[in-house]
């Protein structure tokens, strides 16, 4: 097998095309550098260059090698300084995983602030609730989650990216728009719900849960996304609890109303990962948002 010094020395001689100052360039003597042709062309059992005592000719087979032996010396000369990018954090790749309300919200900034200040680390996404998050920050396919709580303390960091308020999307000139001072219990008495599936939103239902004591008798409808409640709403279907961010949808005919107090900041969105992920270019997309704060 051929190595780095005898390219160097190939692509030295193929170059000048003469001994002498091929040996003056590579600052050595000119019959160790013949034997290191010697033995590239042994090892790769051609010839390269004809040589007589006044002339250096590249042969076919030396005309192909030296453009390949020139990508390879200009590969070894880059990889020490992409070895320290890697482990520095500068480079790599970066899983996410979002939900699909965080995909209209808060993910857009997110991945602008990490690509205009982290521009060589590539992002891949994947939409997925937050149970599946974690299973796949568990199972080390993913690196960073943007979920919802609660979280293993002892399994998983977290950051907090954003708390929002609680919201109620009516159909545009409902009646309740009239209400002032924020929606309470006593207003939605009687007024179709369309209500987040315990099973595939648990998040969102425990919160809408612990917030107003809702008649599951006015419940017409239970589904598991954002959009397709806002969708419903719009349809006339009744009305529905979403994170203010759904107003970012920008669906006709439907009014977003404010809630009563307790409905404020409510709504949280956690960045979570893996205490044991050891990712360089994870690490620093931490720094970078954990500088960020709430967004």
């Amino acid at each position: 097998m051929f190595t780095l010094d005898q390219i160097r020395c190939f692509v030295s001689v193929a170059e000048e095309l003469h001994f002498g100052r091929a040996a003056e360039r590579l600052q050595m003597t000119q019959p160790p550098l013949s034997r290191q042709i010697q033995k590239l062309e042994r090892s790769l059992q051609v010839t390269l260059l004809n040589r007589d005592h006044r002339n250096v000719e590249l042969t076919a087979a030396g005309r192909a090698f030296l453009a390949e032996s020139r990508e390879l010396l200009a590969a070894a000369d880059r990889a020490p300084a992409a070895a320290r990018s890697i482990a520095s954090g500068q480079e790599g790749v970066v899983r996410i995983g979002f939900t699909a309300a965080a995909g209209f919200g808060v993910l857009g900034e997110v991945l602008t602030a990490i690509s205009e200040a982290l521009p060589r680390i590539t992002l891949e996404l994947s939409e997925l609730v937050s149970r599946q998050q974690a299973a796949a920050l568990l199972e080390g396919s993913l690196d960073l989650g943007l979920a919802r709580p609660p979280f293993d303390a002892e399994t998983f960091e977290s950051h907090l990216l954003l708390a929002e308020d609680l919201v109620l999307a009516v159909p545009s000139g409902h009646p309740l728009a009239e209400v002032r001072g924020g929606i309470g219990e006593q207003d939605l008495r009687g007024i179709p719900l369309i209500m987040h599936s315990p099973l595939t939103a648990r998040y969102f239902y425990d919160l809408i849960v612990r917030l107003f004591p809702v008649d599951h008798g006015q419940v017409v409808h239970t589904v598991g996304q954002i959009t397709t409640m806002v969708a419903l709403v719009r349809a006339g279907r009744g009305v529905a609890f979403v994170p203010a961010s759904a107003r970012l949808l920008g669906v006709d005919g439907v009014q977003y109303l404010d809630l009563s107090e307790r409905a404020r900041g409510t709504v949280q969105l956690h960045l979570i990962w893996n205490q044991r992920n050891a990712n360089p270019a994870m690490q620093r997309v931490l720094e970078l948002l954990d500088a960020g704060g709430e967004w």
